[in-house]
């Protein structure tokens, strides 16, 4: 990264933490984060269920909760689909 940026490595280093600490925040916020191109980071609420312990049988409930999902971009996912293609700058 730090390479075909043109950037020290702390430069990069520092680059990308703001911006991954930029997604966290956002997320906790609740709101969405669109990378344009890449994909959208977003939230999904699971809901409480009851769920069997596979090593007793017995019934486990699973509290509801809020985890982080991610939804590939149409470039993302064309670029994975054809790797020969990979477009260089």
């Amino acid at each position: 990264m730090a390479v075909d940026a043109r950037l020290t490595r702390a430069q990069a280093t520092r680059a990308l933490d703001a911006l991954l600490e930029g997604i966290r925040t956002s997320l906790v916020r609740g709101d969405r984060v669109t990378i344009s191109g890449f994909g959208t980071f977003g939230i999904s609420h699971r809901k409480a269920r009851r769920v069997k312990n596979p090593s007793n049988g017995s019934a486990i409930e699973i509290a509801a909760r809020r985890v982080p999902r991610f939804a590939p971009g149409l470039e993302l996912k064309s670029a994975i689909a054809r790797p020969g293609e990979l477009r260089t700058q």
